[in-house]
This record gives C-alpha cells, sequence and structure tokens, in this order.
C-alpha cells in the first residue's frame, strides 16, 4: 500500500475502535479528522498528549474536526486507557500496522542502548474531502495540540 503524502487523497482503511466499533476513514468522511500516532498506552509523554486532545476536543469539535489516537496496542489496553483518562474520543489498535505503515510512522528507535522499531509520536489532519492536508511528525507534547487545532480551525 501506498504511504500517504500532503495534498492527496488518503487512502481508506479500517481498524478496531474502542467501545466495539470498526473505525473506517471512508466513514469519517464529511468532517476534518485529526488522527494522532502514539506510541504506547499509559506512559508519561503519551498520557500527557492524549490529555491535551482531551482537554482541547470540544474546541476540535467546534472546528468540525473529530479526533482519534492510534498506537500498536490492543484493544483491552486502550479501553483501560481511554478510561482511565476519560478520553472523549476512539482510540483505534494497529497492532498489525497497517495504518502505522500507510502513515509512515514505525521508525528505529533506542532505549538503553537497545535498539527497537516503534511508533513516531506523529499526528495527521485531513479534511473533510479526504485530502491530507497538514502532518507533525517527530512531535514533542508541549504546545503540539494546541497547533493541531489552530490547523484545524484554518481549514
Amino acid at each position: 500500500m501506498p504511504k500517504v503524502e500532503l495534498g492527496t487523497k488518503v487512502p481508506d482503511f479500517s481498524l478496531p475502535a474502542t467501545g466495539g466499533e470498526t473505525f473506517t476513514l471512508k466513514g469519517a468522511a464529511g468532517k476534518a479528522l485529526v488522527i494522532y500516532f502514539y506510541p504506547k498506552d499509559m506512559t508519561s509523554g503519551c498520557t500527557r498528549e492524549s490529555q491535551d486532545f482531551r482537554d482541547l476536543h470540544a474546541a476540535f469539535l467546534r472546528a468540525g474536526a473529530r479526533v482519534v489516537g492510534i498506537s500498536r496496542d490492543s484493544l483491552a489496553s486502550h479501553e483501560k486507557f481511554k478510561s482511565k483518562e476519560r478520553l472523549p474520543f476512539a482510540l483505534l489498535s494497529d497492532e498489525d500496522e497497517r495504518a502505522c505503515k500507510l502513515f509512515d510512522v514505525i521508525r528505529e528507535k533506542s532505549l538503553y542502548g537497545r535498539k527497537y522499531l516503534g511508533i513516531e509520536r506523529s499526528t495527521f489532519l485531513i479534511d473533510k474531502r479526504g485530502v491530507l492536508r497538514h502532518e507533525w511528525r517527530t512531535v514533542k507534547v508541549p504546545g503540539h495540540v494546541e497547533a493541531v487545532l489552530e490547523a484545524a480551525q484554518s481549514l
């Protein structure tokens, strides 16, 4: 499957979502969509980023944008994370890395000298017609969600 590029239509994909749902990009058409990829449930940076999206969720809705989070964690892990942090949006499980590969977010990382492949914190803004309008890669959490909201408001 080809990788997404700015200014082009994102191919449809589907992933299992919290709440027993199946998310499809086609089903999200008609509204802007923010997809944020994060490395792991319940870790400090991912928790802070998810809380920031939670805290500004109403503003995203007013801007006409839906928010979803994606990681390789299981649905069971996502359900616990979503409940613990009171997240008002779906978390999608990408255990087989279909969406991760489509958005090209898997990178070599290093932890205590050990190399491994993991998700590079990244966010994508897709307009209501399914076209990728903005991307943020190698995201630093402080101030990030506010920048995404500003971009969503400008669509």
